[in-house]
């Protein structure tokens, strides 16, 4: 961060052509008068140019921390981030990977920032899924978004390329789904959770069919084992069955994620399946 006195004479002017900084030179105050300065939340979205008075002192920010490239930024403020995952990276740690997931990438983000702000887990996508995820940026704005997942308040919508020909244009997939706690596999079958997935034809093709999916529930895994039970497996979906993987990743992405905001603003997002 670099500081400076804009010396009599120059009132009026603007910030350009007004304003020499110790660290920074003119060149620095042009890029401030363009925005480049400002922080993401700052509010001054097409600001070119500020108009100061005489023996002002101005204070110009670093630079803003590089967003990981890792992930897609989609959203950001004050309470929250939404980003598109890309298949292949965890949401969160596990034993076996603590350090290349989307939660870390974002705590080194917000961290890098010089702030007292934290990342907070809200929801997860499978490590194969790829997609819309929110993160809150408190403890308290978590617990706002948790509480309207666990009320089914959320608005989660999914795209998944399945093997073979789906035969009726929409429907409702209700088999419960069950996890097993030492191997944590998922399968549908009975004794397990309610489940409720609901689908409809967006396009039939020559040996696959792509469907759009809501949620009505969030269990883990409840597509990818309720789409294998129904006897068309996703895509690349090896763990459940499927014979085919020609993009050589899972092909389920999370396209919409509507929820209420700490401030009562109703927020959608949407992200097209690359598949």
């Amino acid at each position: 961060m670099v500081s400076g006195v804009l010396r009599g004479g120059s009132g009026g002017r603007r910030l350009p052509g007004a304003v020499s900084c110790r660290g920074g030179g003119r060149h620095r105050g042009r890029r401030a008068a363009r925005g480049d300065d400002l922080p993401r939340d700052a509010g001054h979205a097409g600001a070119r140019s500020a108009e100061v008075g005489a023996d002002a002192r101005v204070t110009l920010g670093a630079d803003a921390p590089a967003f990981p490239s890792a992930l897609r930024l989609v959203h950001e403020d004050a309470d929250l981030i939404v980003v598109d995952k890309p298949p292949g990276l965890l949401t969160v740690a596990t034993e076996r990977e603590r350090r290349r997931t989307a939660y870390r990438l974002l705590s080194d983000y917000v961290a890098a920032q010089g702030r007292a702000a934290r990342i907070f887990i809200v929801h997860r996508l499978d490590r194969e899924t790829s997609g819309l995820l929110v993160f809150a940026k408190s403890a308290v704005v978590k617990r706002h978004l948790q509480a309207q997942f666990v009320a089914r308040a959320v608005e989660r919508g999914y795209v998944a390329a399945v093997e073979g020909r789906v035969r009726e244009d929409q429907g409702t997939l209700r088999e419960p789904v069950v996890e097993d706690p030492t191997t944590l596999r998922v399968r549908t079958g009975p004794g397990g959770r309610e489940a409720i997935t609901e689908y409809r034809v967006r396009e039939r093709r020559a040996r696959s069919t792509v469907l759009e999916l809501r949620l009505r529930t969030g269990r883990r895994g409840q597509i990818r084992a309720q789409l294998a039970a129904l006897g068309h497996p996703i895509v690349g979906d090896r763990a459940f069955g499927a014979q085919t993987d020609p993009l050589q990743r899972l092909c389920l992405h999370a396209t919409v994620l509507g929820f209420t905001d700490a401030h009562g603003r109703r927020l959608r997002f949407t992200s097209v399946a690359p598949f």
